[in-house]
């Protein structure tokens, strides 16, 4: 799924566009389900069918609190990096934003867990200049993959666009410098 466009600026483009790794949600769901099949259990155990009713609502009522919510939460939850910054998207009812400009990064860093390592996920914490010096991306899927990215585009940022000495004059049409392609 694109980012959405209007988020961008004219020259902007997105690089990467995640999400947190499903790890995030695979302990809520298994809880869950244990969270529902105790509800039913117990409730067939009394056998009165009221109470089965009611564990039937309460069975229901675990698996949506417990799995769906946190999954429509970590699909809200984006982070995009681009051309130009890196914007942090999260949350369903309160939305929370944030965008660092890659000229404001002074730093990034990341850790990985055992089970991160085995799964290709971990946590970046970039740093930037500002009042909120610090932002955690958690569970960050190709972790490797995602700050090698980052420190590309980071030197594109900084580097600009090629440029053309001025004081140097054009290189004559025969020269190899003229068609450096060759």
């Amino acid at each position: 799924m694109a980012f959405p466009d209007d988020q961008l600026t004219a020259d902007e483009h997105v690089i990467l566009h995640l999400r947190p790794h499903w790890k995030v949600l695979f302990g809520r769901v298994l809880l869950a389900v244990l969270a529902m099949v105790l509800v039913l259990a117990v409730a067939l155990w009394i056998g009165n069918q009221y109470v089965v009713g009611i564990g039937a609502i309460l069975a229901v009522l675990a698996v949506v609190w417990l799995a769906v919510w946190p999954w429509v939460d970590w699909r809200s939850t984006h982070y995009v990096f681009t051309n130009e910054r890196v914007m942090l998207r999260s949350g369903v009812v309160r939305r929370d934003r944030r965008d660092i400009p890659l000229n404001r990064i002074n730093d990034h860093s990341t850790s990985q867990t055992v089970l991160d390592r085995m799964l290709g996920c971990g946590t970046m914490v970039i740093e930037s200049a500002g009042e909120r010096g610090q932002s955690v991306l958690r569970a960050l899927p190709d972790i490797d993959k995602v700050q090698n990215e980052l420190n590309e585009i980071i030197d594109q940022a900084v580097a600009g666009p090629p440029q053309r000495r001025i004081d140097a004059p054009p290189a004559p049409e025969g020269s190899p410098a003229a068609h450096p392609q060759q």
